[in-house]
This record gives structure tokens, C-alpha cells and sequence, in this order.
């Protein structure tokens, strides 16, 4: 099974003549999952709610935002 994680998020290009080592960077998914997690924070307040709850509802929701961006583009 393949994984859509969105690719790379922030590539850094290198090579020989740059001086740079190239870096894929982080997934798109885990970026849209970090930018969601001071929204799902809030919910912090919450007794019931875990970090675990907090951390699967943003990958969730980054899930989703890839899925969104697939239809769209």
C-alpha cells in the first residue's frame, strides 16, 4: 500500500557546485499536522481529552487536507 504523505513540504536543493547536502525536508502531512495542533490545544482544557486525542485529530485532519488537495489541483 502507498502512503500519500504529501511530499516534502520545505525541499532544500543542494549539489556539488552549491556548496549545499540536498534535504528532502518533512512531509507535507506532518506540517499540516503541526500547523492544526494549536487549534486542537484548545481543547487541552478538556479533562478528557489526551495528548494521544490531540495528536490523532490532527493527523486527521491533515489526512484530510491532503485529500482535499488531491481533488482540487
Amino acid at each position: 500500500m502507498i502512503f500519500n504523505d504529501g511530499g516534502p513540504a520545505f525541499p532544500a536543493e543542494g549539489g556539488a557546485e552549491s556548496g549545499l547536502h540536498a534535504h528532502p525536508g518533512m512531509a507535507l502531512r506532518d506540517w499540516f499536522a503541526g500547523q492544526s495542533l494549536a487549534a486542537f490545544a484548545l481543547d487541552m482544557t478538556d479533562p478528557g481529552i489526551t495528548f494521544g486525542d490531540v495528536a490523532s485529530n490532527a493527523y486527521k485532519l491533515a489526512d484530510a487536507m491532503l485529500k482535499a488537495r488531491e481533488i482540487h489541483q
